[in-house]
C-alpha cells in the first residue's frame, strides 16, 4: 500500500471513530482531499486510492491537474476566495465551490455557468469569528445572501462552509463548528426555500474529530493525506 492510499486509510477510520462518537453514520460523511499544492501524481495516487474529490483554491494550477486527469470522472471542488476575473473558470471547470460570501460572484457564477452542466454546487463561506483578515459572510447577513443565492438559476446552494482560526482542545474546537451548524438550522427554518439546505463544509485536518462530532457531512483534508504542501 502507498503512503498516501495508507494516509487515507487511516483518515477514514479517524471519521469512522468520531461518527460512532456522535452516533453517526460515516458514509454520510463526503472525504474531500485538499489537493492544492500538491502534484497530479499525489493527486493520481490518492484517485487510485478510491478518492474522488478533490479541493483547489488556485484556478491555474487547478485547470492543469483537471486536464491532465480528465480520463477518469473526478469531482472538482473550489474552496479558495473568488475574484470576479476567475468566476468563468469556475463556473466552467467545478462542480462545487466552498467559498461563496458575496451575491455579486454568485450572479456571475450562475450567467456563466454552461447550459450543459448541472448547476453549480455552492456553499456560504461565513465569517464565524469575525476575523478581519479572512474572507466570508457576517453570520447577521448570512439570511439575506443565503435567500438571493437560492434563487439563481445555474446554482444549488447547499449549505454553509467555514474556516475557524486555530483552537487548542476539542472543546474549543468544537465551539465554533456548533455555531455553523446552528446557522444552518436557523437558516433550514426561515424559509421554504431554504428547507433543504444539507452540507456543513467543515473541519480540517487537525480539528477533523471535533467537526464529527457537531455535525460535519463534509470534511477537508490537505495535510493528514498528501503531507506537507510543496
Amino acid at each position: 500500500m502507498s503512503k498516501i492510499a495508507a494516509n487515507i486509510s487511516g483518515v477514514r477510520a479517524e471519521i469512522q471513530r468520531a461518527a460512532a462518537a456522535a452516533g453517526r453514520n460515516a458514509n454520510d460523511i463526503m472525504l474531500l482531499a485538499v489537493s492544492k499544492g500538491q502534484p497530479v501524481d499525489a493527486v493520481a495516487e490518492a484517485r487510485d486510492a478510491g478518492l474522488r474529490d478533490f479541493g483547489e483554491s488556485y484556478l491555474q494550477e487547478a485547470l492543469g491537474k483537471i486536464a491532465a486527469l480528465c480520463e477518469e470522472p473526478l469531482c472538482w471542488h473550489f474552496l479558495g476566495p473568488v475574484q470576479s476575473n476567475k468566476t468563468r473558470g469556475i463556473a466552467e471547470h467545478f462542480s462545487w465551490l466552498h467559498s461563496l460570501d458575496r451575491l455579486a460572484i454568485a450572479e456571475r457564477l450562475s450567467r456563466q455557468r454552461p447550459a450543459d452542466r448541472p448547476p453549480l454546487q455552492v456553499c456560504l463561506q461565513v465569517n464565524v469569528d469575525g476575523e478581519a483578515s479572512k474572507s466570508g459572510v457576517a453570520p447577521e447577513a448570512l439570511k439575506d445572501l443565503a435567500l438571493a443565492v437560492s434563487v439563481l438559476p445555474r446554482l444549488r446552494l447547499r449549505g454553509l462552509m467555514a474556516i475557524p482560526r486555530p483552537r487548542s482542545g476539542q472543546p474549543a474546537q468544537r465551539r465554533p463548528f456548533r455555531e455553523l451548524a446552528a446557522l444552518l438550522a436557523d437558516l433550514r427554518r426561515a424559509s421554504p426555500r431554504l428547507a433543504g439546505l444539507d452540507t456543513l463544509s467543515m473541519g480540517m485536518s487537525a480539528d477533523l474529530e471535533a467537526a464529527v462530532l457537531e455535525g460535519s457531512t463534509l470534511v477537508r483534508v490537505g495535510a493528514a493525506i498528501f503531507g506537507p504542501r510543496l
